[in-house]
């Protein structure tokens, strides 16, 4: 199954970014989605291809955020859609059933909808206000993530979810609950001074009742 943690790449340049992403790496972050919005094709593909040395050299997973194309083109592990992107069932066609297409979503019928379109898991968010994206859905809070899991599991949905958007360290064991599968972070592990003390704890809260 998928890892439960997964660092989205911050930074406005090449440089910045593949330095969080070589330190999310070392900290033991086993999952990178490389995100580097408004951006032209060449740098994004100097990025990514970098990024794809680093990921396997730390046998990690790569995914892209929003650029299929890109990721069919270095052979990436998968991308990230958000509702506006291109369509899932595109997606597939283009990268075949091997790799993994995540999907964002901010309500149930979002929810619904990705899966049907067969995603092979969702961003769920944003928990509360963060600073990371622009354009920001609305916010879901505790209660938000309750009723979308619980109609989830009415409905028999089983795609595993990701809590996305202003995630702390306190706030995952209540996220848990929830029947959340993960989270998404970016800034909490860009932005900390102690990164591998940090995906350490954030691991062993998002582990702590796995089966082995």
């Amino acid at each position: 199954m998928f890892n439960k943690l997964q660092y989205i790449s911050q930074g406005e340049t090449i440089e910045k970014q593949l330095y969080n992403i070589h330190e999310a790496l070392d900290a033991g972050c086993d999952w990178i989605q490389m995100r580097f919005k408004n951006q032209n094709s060449e740098k994004r593909f100097v990025l990514a291809e970098a990024v794809k040395i680093l990921c396997k050299e730390y046998s990690s997973i790569f995914i892209i955020n929003d650029d299929v194309l890109l990721a069919q083109k270095i052979a990436a592990d998968g991308v990230h859609l958000g509702l506006g992107d291109m369509s899932i069932p595109e997606a597939r066609a283009i990268l075949g059933d091997r790799k993994i297409i995540g999907a964002t979503a901010n309500t149930f019928e979002d929810v619904l909808y990705q899966s049907q379109n067969g995603c092979d898991y969702i961003g769920l968010g944003p928990f509360q206000f963060t600073e990371t994206k622009e354009k920001l859905s609305p916010v879901l809070g505790a209660e938000g993530y309750v009723s979308i899991l619980n109609k989830m599991r009415t409905e028999d949905i089983l795609t595993p979810v990701y809590a996305i958007g202003g995630i702390t360290l306190e706030n995952i064991e209540y996220l848990l609950k929830t029947g959340i599968y993960g989270i998404a972070v970016s800034g909490i592990i860009t932005k900390s001074l102690q990164k591998e003390k940090l995906v350490q704890q954030l691991n062993d809260k998002l582990y702590a009742n796995a089966i082995i």
